[in-house]
């Protein structure tokens, strides 16, 4: 009987000893398994984020473009303050002219009608 106990027990423990090599030799592909079902669920939902993210960001890129031309625009536009005075300068300038032409002109019109009317009230043509 020591002999079939011994065996027994000899037999029992190669079987946990090999049960237990099966687990540890396969724990890695299940765990490997477990790793692939989760990128295989969780990947299109992380690709989707991808596009999401690159349209984005062509959409900030847009407008910090946009922005950034904006700001030119206007440090340009005050840079040209000196342009706008001189120009309004000499509108100012030409309006007077105009107005001292056309007073001038009012002048002589009043200074030269009464010498030219005639005793019946009519012009008389004098060629100017």
């Amino acid at each position: 009987m020591d002999d079939q106990e011994m065996q027994l027990k000899v037999k029992r423990v190669t079987d946990k000893f090999t049960e237990s090599m099966y687990v540890l030799a396969n724990e890695p592909s299940i765990a490997l398994y477990r790793l692939q079902e989760h990128v295989r669920r969780s990947l299109p939902e992380l690709v989707q984020h991808k596009t999401d993210m690159q349209s984005w960001e062509e959409q900030s890129q847009g407008a910090i473009y946009t922005v950034e031309y904006a700001c030119s625009a206007v440090k340009s536009m005050t840079n040209s303050s000196l342009y706008f005075k001189n120009i309004d300068g000499l509108l100012r300038q030409a309006i007077a002219m105009k107005e001292q032409i056309s007073s001038s002109q009012g002048r002589r019109k009043r200074a030269v009608d009464p010498s030219i009317m005639r005793d019946g009230g009519e012009k008389q043509n004098s060629g100017i």
